[in-house]
């Protein structure tokens, strides 16, 4: 009798971890894998998700957010797993509060946000991307981790960088030890933490589809690629080790972040980096000069094209899945108000949701992506064009005008749009 029962125990057992197991997101060559069946999705960028349980009413905007991005079919969601450090930075201030509030010291109450998100997005069947530290400024990252280290002063943190004087700095990151550890601490803090809400360990929680070593990691001087390449070999190592569940990735924008395609072949190459990433920006890389957008514009989705495919190319030798995971365009004629017209914006969109659905139907390399950036309820107070404390968080980062990239819930041509292309993905 004894023996029925402890066979019929672990029978049981194997199926309730054999099941739990099958909802990880898996790599097959270039696909994902969802329970055995290819998954693929249209996305948002929803970076400030884990910081909404720290805000008056916030928990409520959350749960209303989630409610409507499932309703339109939005079901992956790349979010940022901590800031680092306090007050102003390059000029501007900076995402708060700190998950690592000083080298070493975390917050209690972000961490707890975080498990609230991962909870409620489990409950909605959502999936994480989660980026661990920020190769830019709005969030502290690499700049935060100098700083403490001496290798960049208080005085020189705090005021506006020139482009020159960013990339000299953050270059010096990877070769910086103390920084790497100080980074390291905050990566196996979070990978190695339970949930306090669910009570389920984050390596075992199906809700986060990957890890992402850090938004737009880049190299910054060619004189760093080597120690740029050695920090992304160690730190996927130190994380496939800590978890064997979930998909690791860069968070690389493409050849234009890494300096050559060459380097950014040569790291997605790596056998612990399960996929690709690229990132789209028209505005920041100066594909459109013009404030209504319009004279440049065709020039804009050549390019958004062109960049889209030599990555696609490159990943199809590679054997790895591609996902277009940041593309934004402010609003026609750079408008920041909520509702007003998005038609450039809605174009772009569709040419990259066209290829993505173009890619599914003939099994490539292209798997998802993620638009930039969904601001969903919040608005802007309109009483400054940046962030200020106590003010609604936007998909707009807090040294970018408010409502700059934004996709607000009212904004109806372009949720038409996603909800049209998330229809067709599911068929």
């Amino acid at each position: 009798m004894i023996k029925l029962i402890n066979v019929v125990f672990f029978s049981l057992l194997f199926v309730v971890v054999h099941g739990q197991a099958n909802k990880f997101i898996r790599v097959s060559g270039h696909r994902f894998e969802l329970e055995g069946k290819p998954y693929h999705f249209i996305g948002a960028n929803y970076w400030y998700g884990g910081l909404l349980d720290n805000d008056s009413l916030g928990r409520q905007r959350l749960l209303k957010e989630l409610d409507f991005l499932t309703s339109k079919g939005v079901t992956n969601l790349r979010v940022m797993a901590g800031a680092e450090g306090n007050g102003p930075i390059n000029g501007v201030l900076r995402v708060e509060p700190p998950l690592q509030t000083a080298a070493g010291i975390f917050n209690e109450s972000v961490l707890y946000g975080m498990d609230f998100l991962l909870s409620e997005m489990g409950k909605r069947g959502m999936k994480a991307v989660l980026f661990l530290s920020n190769n830019w400024e709005w969030s502290g990252g690499f700049l935060q981790y100098l700083n403490w280290n001496n290798l960049i002063a208080d005085s020189v943190l705090a005021r506006k960088l020139t482009w020159d004087e960013m990339r000299n700095y953050v270059s010096k990151f990877y070769d910086c030890k103390p920084c790497v550890d100080q980074y390291t601490n905050q990566v196996l803090l979070l990978v190695n933490r339970r949930n306090s809400i669910s009570g389920v360990a984050y390596t075992q929680d199906p809700t986060i589809m990957s890890w992402e070593l850090a938004n737009e990691p880049r190299p910054m001087r060619p004189a760093s690629i080597s120690a740029y390449k050695k920090w992304i070999q160690e730190m996927a190592a130190l994380v496939k080790r800590s978890d064997k569940n979930h998909l690791l990735t860069i968070g690389s924008e493409g050849d234009i972040g890494s300096e050559s395609m060459e380097v950014f072949a040569e790291v997605h190459k790596y056998p612990d980096i399960d996929y690709a990433t690229i990132h789209i920006w028209p505005k920041n890389w100066g594909w459109f000069k013009d404030t209504s957008i319009a004279k440049d514009f065709s020039t804009v989705i050549k390019n958004t094209t062109d960049f889209i495919e030599r990555h696609a190319d490159l990943l199809n030798s590679v054997n790895k899945p591609l996902v277009i995971e940041e593309f934004g365009l402010p609003r026609d004629l750079q408008n920041f108000q909520p509702g007003s017209s998005t038609s450039f914006r809605d174009v772009l969109y569709d040419t990259i949701f066209n290829r993505l659905t173009e890619s599914v139907r003939n099994d490539g390399v292209i798997a998802g992506c993620n638009f930039w950036a969904f601001s969903g309820m919040g608005r802007a107070s309109g009483r400054q064009l940046l962030w200020q404390r106590g003010e609604d968080r936007l998909g707009d980062p807090p040294m970018e005008e408010q409502g700059l990239n934004s996709v607000f819930d009212i904004d109806l041509s372009t949720w038409n749009l996603i909800e049209k292309f998330t229809i067709l993905l599911r068929r």
